[in-house]
């Protein structure tokens, strides 16, 4: 992205523990990288640490070669605008909220597709701030990136290959709709369902003998329920349909498991529960097979399908290079399995 003479010039928008973690990694791989936050604080923190930080945003991302916008879901739209305006037309734009259509609907609306892709790394604790930010947090996790058609598939392969190169992350290429979707289920309604375990803990009028004899089960199920609630609101809002839709396929679960105990069901339950610990085994790992793709300079409608269609596969990118006479990408997924259930369609 840079000239082979020349570091990269970074900055980071918002140094909470997302964006700290991506301020934190560019700075120990040595890019010139410079962060912003609005909380004083926060930016005298920063500078603890080593990492250059400036008292206004413009001033973070002149002249910067990629911008990573990292703030509450809310503020995204208004500065992904402000940003857009103080950078370069070659500056790449990106952000790591966990909702992805309504901002990618935002960014087109704004012209802004050439350069602005919309990510997501899928990596968090159940802490909060500049303080819980780790520099090796995204290593070896799903980061979700969502190509537009058109120039967009160019800035799309520039930052693929800064996210493999510098956060060692697996870029998992994803439509926006379809992204919004799958989180839903494997992100959003955890949270909620944390929610309801922890709370349902705490009106208990057994809370302190149950959560002194809270073991493993129940502090997993509840991990997320750390999450600062302003944030988990945020997120649920932001994706709001999506959630509503998943929450009642848990639902509908959860009533076939309370029916089968009600009426004293073994096999009923044996079985419910055998379907969750198929997907459950299935998190330890899955076999993949090695895809191999190039596809010329400008990119088109082929490229696009195959980066849609791998990440909905389950597939991810592990390489992407680029030269003058197009890119070439090396990827792996699922491989196909004779009677298996097929992908969903594409949105």
């Amino acid at each position: 992205m840079a000239g082979a003479d020349t570091r990269l010039r970074a900055a980071v928008v918002g140094t909470g523990l997302i964006g700290g973690s991506v301020l934190l990694r560019l700075h120990a791989a040595g890019l010139d990288v410079t962060g912003w936050d609005p909380d004083e604080a926060t930016r005298r923190q920063a500078r603890e640490l080593g990492v250059p930080t400036v008292e206004q945003l413009v001033d973070a991302v002149a002249d910067r070669d990629v911008v990573f916008l990292c703030g509450p879901l809310p503020t995204l739209p208004a500065t992904l605008v402000e940003v857009a305006a103080a950078t370069a037309e070659h500056c790449l734009l990106t952000d790591v909220g966990s909702t992805k259509a309504e901002l990618a609907a935002f960014a087109a609306e704004r012209g802004l597709t050439h350069r602005f892709v919309p990510g997501h790394p899928m990596a968090g604790t159940d802490r909060a701030g500049l303080t819980a930010a780790l520099p090796d947090l995204f290593h070896d996790a799903a980061w979700v990136l969502c190509p537009a058609p058109g120039p967009g598939l160019t800035a799309f392969r520039r930052l693929a290959a800064l996210v493999m190169d510098v956060f060692a992350a697996r870029v998992v290429p994803m439509a926006a709709d379809r992204h919004d979707a799958v989180v839903a289920l494997a992100s959003h309604v955890p949270h909620l369902l944390a929610g309801a375990l922890a709370g349902a803990a705490e009106r208990s009028p057994l809370r302190d003998a149950v959560l002194a004899l809270a073991a493993g089960s129940f502090s997993d199920g509840t991990r997320v329920a750390g999450t600062p609630p302003e944030r988990t609101a945020n997120m649920l809002l932001g994706n709001r349909a999506e959630v509503l839709a998943a929450l009642d396929s848990v639902t509908a679960v959860l009533d076939e498991l309370a029916a089968a105990l009600r009426a004293g069901d073994r096999d009923a339950l044996t079985a419910r529960h055998a379907e969750g610990r198929a997907a459950r085994v299935a998190l330890a790992g899955r076999p993949t097979v090695e895809v191999r793709r190039t596809f010329p300079p400008d990119g088109g409608d082929e490229e696009l399908r195959f980066l849609y269609e791998l990440g909905a596969a389950g597939g991810h990118l592990d390489g992407c290079r680029s030269s003058r006479d197009g890119v070439e990408y090396s990827a792996r997924r699922l491989p196909a399995e004779p009677g298996g259930r097929p992908a969903a369609p594409l949105g």
